[in-house]
């Protein structure tokens, strides 16, 4: 049956791999990027993921806390990926935001202010992703003790700990 036509399809027989062995995916186009200016438009949008090749499709969005992020879905996965690898983690504050914050006497994180771009994951690939991430910091520390609480009845009054 393996590269045999099928209707209008060739049919491919493989091995079945246990989804936790299956590699990650290699072959992308739709990317996800968080910790945008506030003043990020489809504009500056354009301007900086448009020269990493051609854009099918992009959206700007805002979450409940009125943070920026976006989507933007490239023709071909060579230009994902290079926007992937120039992008993530860089610095969009301007420079009067930089020393605005060294003159604060509270620390942002990294996390806070870099700009996070990596493939669009779906809901289950991220769960997964963070269940893993959570298990390995876990594994470490102990585990909490289980049936220690009491509940003791038919004391005398006068009893106390």
């Amino acid at each position: 049956v393996n590269n045999m036509q099928i209707g209008e399809r060739q049919v491919q027989v493989q091995s079945f791999l246990p989804r936790n062995d299956r590699s990650a995916v290699a072959d992308y186009t739709n990317i996800y990027a968080k910790n945008l200016p506030s003043d990020f438009s489809s504009e500056k949008l354009d301007e900086m993921f448009g020269k990493f090749g051609t854009i099918t499709s992009s959206c700007i969005l805002e979450d409940k806390n009125d943070r920026k992020f976006c989507f933007v879905n490239y023709d071909k996965t060579e230009s994902a990926k290079k926007a992937v690898e120039e992008l993530n983690g860089k610095d969009l504050r301007t420079e009067e935001q930089k020393q605005e914050k060294k003159e604060g006497e509270e620390e942002e994180k990294p996390e806070d202010y870099l700009m996070y771009v990596s493939r669009a994951q779906t809901k289950a690939e991220r769960v997964r992703e963070f269940r893993e991430k959570n298990a390995a910091a876990d594994s470490g520390a102990p585990k909490r003790a289980q049936g220690v609480n009491l509940y003791v009845k038919n004391l005398d009054e006068a009893t106390d700990d």
